[in-house]
């Protein structure tokens, strides 16, 4: 069964079958969505050690906001949905899912069997997004957002930066940086600027523990660090952080198919 979330920023894919995943992959989305699931999902078999051909597939879900594009998927799920049964699979004690993606962030209130009880969701803006952490780290002149994370940590006194737009965050920067502060506290206030956004939103939930940080941003520990001190709780990350909806999906796809033995067989 496959699992497929083509998001903003990228695409990942996993393939599940007897109650664990046996490959995954994530790419950038590039200008198709129809390509991108195709690859992503090739790698993911490749990575498996199963055929490359997505003729042979039992049975494919797509979420994400390209998830009605992709052609060969027997349905789509809501990219919602997919992140609570992932998370949920992952952390079986989560009940609420804090989702942070390349252009958008999501809260969601789920049960004990990751259901979804409750949502919010800012798909409208790019503060509080991997984007906003993409565009501040090109003001750091740093090559890769993924070293924001660990130079945050070496902070001493964390810029307070209180433009809520990208736009006027990042001017607030470049004139934080010329006036002399480092780059370590300008870090430091980069995350906390996107985990006061964050946290705003999802206090809109009732928030219960185990909370569970799901989406490529989950990979920052800087931003998870910021987002424990705005929600004054402890925050999980689940192993691969980033395919989290793509395993929903998948799991999905795995029902879909168990449903379907058993019609047949009753």
């Amino acid at each position: 069964m496959v699992g497929i979330d083509v998001g903003a920023a990228t695409a990942k894919a996993v393939i599940f079958a007897e109650g664990e995943i046996l490959g995954h992959f994530v790419m950038a989305t590039g200008h198709s969505v129809e390509l991108a699931a195709r690859r992503t999902t090739v790698e993911a078999l490749r990575i498996a050690g199963l055929p490359e051909s997505l003729d042979e597939l039992d049975y494919v879900v797509s979420t994400g906001y390209g998830r009605n594009a992709v052609a060969f998927a027997n349905r789509s799920v809501t990219e919602i949905t997919c992140h609570a049964k992932g998370a949920s699979f992952m952390i079986p004690e989560a009940r609420t899912v804090i989702d942070i993606g390349g252009q958008d962030s999501k809260g969601i209130e789920i049960d004990e069997k990751g259901n979804v009880k409750d949502f919010i969701m800012n798909d409208k803006c790019a503060a509080g997004t991997g984007r906003f952490l993409e565009v501040m780290a090109a003001v750091l002149e740093m090559d890769s957002i993924d070293k924001l994370g660990p130079l945050s940590l070496k902070s001493t006194s964390p810029c307070r930066i209180s433009s809520t737009c990208t736009v006027f965050a990042e001017s607030e920067v470049v004139s934080l940086r010329a006036a002399g502060r480092s780059r370590e506290d300008l870090a430091a206030g980069i995350h906390r600027a996107i985990a006061s956004r964050v946290a705003a939103m999802i206090k809109r939930l009732k928030i219960r523990p185990e909370v569970v940080f799901t989406g490529g941003v989950a990979k920052n520990i800087g931003v998870k660090k910021a987002l424990e001190e705005e929600l004054g709780i402890g925050i999980l990350v689940p192993q691969e952080p980033q395919i989290i909806g793509a395993l929903g999906a998948a799991l999905l796809a795995w029902r879909s198919t168990e449903e379907e033995q058993k019609s047949t067989v009753g």
